[in-house]
Formats: C-alpha cells, sequence, structure tokens
C-alpha cells in the first residue's frame, strides 16, 4: 500500500507511537488574534485518539 504523499507531510510518528500534527488558523489573518492565542497554536499538538486509525492507515502503518 502507498502512504499518501500529503499525509506524510503533515504528520510524524513520536517514539511512543503517537501521530504528531501543526494547528490550523495560523496562516493570515493574525491581526485579530491575541499573541498569547497565535503562540499556542505555535507549538504542535497531537492527533486525537478517534482518528489515529485513519492517520496511520494513510500512513501505511499497519
Amino acid at each position: 500500500m502507498k502512504t499518501n504523499s500529503s499525509a506524510k507531510k503533515r504528520f510524524t510518528i513520536t517514539g511512543s507511537g503517537k501521530i504528531k500534527r501543526k494547528h490550523a488558523f495560523k496562516n493570515h489573518i493574525l491581526t485579530k488574534k491575541e499573541k498569547k492565542r497565535k503562540r499556542n497554536l505555535a507549538l504542535p499538538g497531537l492527533v486525537h485518539s478517534s482518528d489515529e486509525k485513519s492517520v496511520k492507515r494513510l500512513l501505511a502503518m499497519r
């Protein structure tokens, strides 16, 4: 099974097997957002446990 090319650019697997992701809403229209909000959006997030199975399928992990 091929790896989904867009998924491999967006997600990384941590050492413990969790999936790291970036937050949305950090590209444009930033003037109305508070500094604290933009700072927290810059930090990595984790994929929710209910979505992990579908993301792992896109990354061709079994």
